[in-house]
């Protein structure tokens, strides 16, 4: 067999006829500086619903991203038919750098991270007061998550004519997390989304809950034309819902005032891909203690350093007692 050195001579070279005519392939990607910018609104099975400028564009995700996956709230770079015509299909080339993400992975055991939405700028946490019960560990894991995606939190309590919200408020009084309380009455006549519209203007909000807290129905009324299912049934035995939302959806308020991102209604949320580093920076007063922190320090341990910042004078108790509470929840289940 002859052998070739680094540089032979290409008449030398014996090539295969390629029979189908066209050009070989090549690793050299075009760039697609030309293509469109859009926002991904829904994702159901491959078909990708985004907005271009003033128009709803059917996607598909572009061979060459390979196994990176679009999700709601992506901004993505868009080529093809981008008329918004029915049974057309453009095609999503690229996947803009995320501002930040909300992440869950099905438990704690699960090492497999799943992106639930992209770019949002504040997490809506709806729980009722009652009927379901609170459920404070399952608020604490989706304030990790949170904190650890970027994402500032705002608590949503609803249903507080079956029960006061001062005990849960109390809980979280130290993280000083915004909140709006509602009752059911308050949101015939409208008071109650007024006062959550209050704290959604020029942001993007992603809404999470579990089933039958009336998360959907808030949504409902805030983006009054697109209505979906509303209420779920709240088993009298289990005191949980049923799932009205099976995919997250990104939904403009009226008078382009913001977006809502529904996301469907949760059992469970696992922390399994949460860093503490992260979590501590949503502490501004507690994260120039770590600086004396042994490596990989959980800040939970003998050697914290934060304990000796805290004695120091630098930060309240209280907020330390918060931060080791969230953290220890990625050790915890949500019914605990």
């Amino acid at each position: 067999m002859r052998r070739y050195g680094k540089n032979p001579d290409e008449d030398d070279i014996r090539t295969r006829p390629n029979r189908k005519g066209n050009r070989p392939r090549t690793n050299i990607r075009p760039k697609h500086e030309d293509a469109a910018q859009g926002m991904v609104l829904t994702v159901d099975r491959g078909r990708l619903t985004c907005l271009v400028e003033d128009r709803v564009v059917m996607a598909v995700k572009a061979r060459e991203l390979g196994r990176k996956a679009a999700v709601v709230g992506d901004r993505v770079a868009i080529i093809g038919d981008l008329s918004g015509d029915k049974d057309t299909l453009a095609r999503i080339v690229r996947i803009e750098p995320r501002t930040s993400v909300l992440r869950r992975t099905a438990d704690d055991d699960d090492p497999y991270e799943r992106v639930v939405v992209a770019n949002a700028d504040q997490l809506a946490i709806v729980t009722a007061l009652a009927d379901p019960e609170p459920r404070p560990r399952l608020i604490d894991r989706c304030l990790v998550a949170a904190y650890d995606g970027g994402l500032e939190p705002l608590l949503v309590l609803t249903k507080s004519d079956l029960a006061p919200p001062d005990k849960l408020l109390e809980l979280y009084g130290d993280l000083d997390i915004p909140y709006v309380v509602t009752t059911r009455e308050e949101f015939e006549d409208g008071q109650a989304v007024d006062r959550v519209r209050e704290q959604l203007n020029n942001k993007i909000t992603a809404f999470i809950g579990h089933s039958g807290v009336g998360k959907t129905t808030l949504v409902n009324a805030l983006v009054s034309r697109d209505r979906r299912r509303t209420t779920g049934h709240v088993n009298a035995v289990t005191g949980r819902g049923r799932h009205t939302t099976t995919s997250a959806r990104a939904i403009p308020l009226p008078e382009a005032a913001g977006w809502v991102i529904d996301t469907p209604g949760l059992r469970s949320f696992g922390l399994h891909h949460v860093d503490p580093s992260r979590v501590i920076k949503a502490f501004p007063d507690l994260e120039p203690g770590t600086e004396g922190c042994p490596r990989a320090c959980s800040h939970d341990e003998p050697d914290c350093a934060l304990d000796q910042w805290v004695a120091d004078g630098h930060a309240d108790p209280a907020r330390l007692y918060s931060l080791r509470r969230l953290l220890s929840t990625r050790e915890r289940h949500e019914g605990d």
